[in-house]
């Protein structure tokens, strides 16, 4: 049977330490229920951590075997992400273009955009209780998505760019649910499977998820890994586990 057309190999790298990860901590210990932001969510950048994160992940991706580097790169356009996908690309010396595809972006948390889980529960107590009930995969906060939703976006990007990129090594970076999102799609997993998997593993800051392409389908190779990290020679670009996502759960 003739083989589909797609990527050979699909990386998925969430975004480094952002300063809106600095803030969703910073406000937590405050017991604040809506973060420090001057900017909007699409226009969040790194930290400087984040940014050693990046670094240390292209330095990383250039000690690989040649045969075995992403040959192309797609990254959310948020700001956080596309300085990921620059810093890592510089770092690695690869000629590789960016393209920037809004596929990708950050889950929308609408109403919720800027705030705390206990924020959230105190402003929006009745959609606290609709999110119990309906559970963290199906809810969408007001005016914004849920990871149900993100999943349409995953499965779109995956039937356009299957075509252009055939036989490529596809590294994407994005955000964390859209990673647990691709999981959730390329695995065929059900909702309880992902739920299970997300109360076990935060995905790191830069972390690498690893897909090889093997009889048809996506073969998971790698989930969450942090190896640049560990590797680093100093403590600059720590492994960080900041969530993205404000929930009142």
């Amino acid at each position: 049977m003739a083989q589909s057309p797609g990527p050979s190999a699909l990386w998925l790298v969430r975004h480094g330490e952002s300063m809106g990860n600095l803030a969703d901590a910073q406000a937590h210990e405050q017991g604040s229920g809506r973060l420090e932001l001057d900017v909007r969510d699409p226009d969040v950048p790194l930290s400087s951590t984040g940014e050693s994160q990046a670094d240390a992940l292209g330095s990383w991706l250039a000690g690989l075997p040649a045969g075995e580097r992403p040959t192309t790169v797609l990254s959310s356009p948020f700001t956080r992400a596309a300085a990921t996908a620059q810093r890592a690309v510089a770092a690695s010396g690869a000629d590789l273009t960016i393209r920037y595809d809004e596929r990708l972006r950050e889950r929308d948390f609408g109403a919720f955009d800027g705030m705390t889980r206990d924020g959230i529960r105190e402003a929006y107590p009745d959609e606290a209780r609709r999110r119990d009930l309906l559970g963290k995969f199906y809810y969408r906060p007001p005016g914004g998505e849920s990871w149900a939703d993100v999943a349409l976006r995953v499965r779109s990007l995956l039937a356009t760019e299957a075509l252009r990129h055939d036989g490529e090594r596809l590294l994407c970076v994005s955000h964390q649910a859209v990673v647990m999102v691709f999981r959730y799609v390329l695995e065929e997993l059900t909702e309880p499977q992902l739920l299970e998997i997300d109360r076990g593993d935060q995905i790191a800051n830069t972390s690498v998820t690893r897909y090889e392409l093997s009889d048809g389908r996506f073969r998971l190779v790698t989930f969450n890994g942090v190896e640049h990290l560990d590797d680093h020679p100093d403590d600059e670009a720590p492994v960080t586990e900041e969530n993205d996502v404000p929930s009142p759960a």
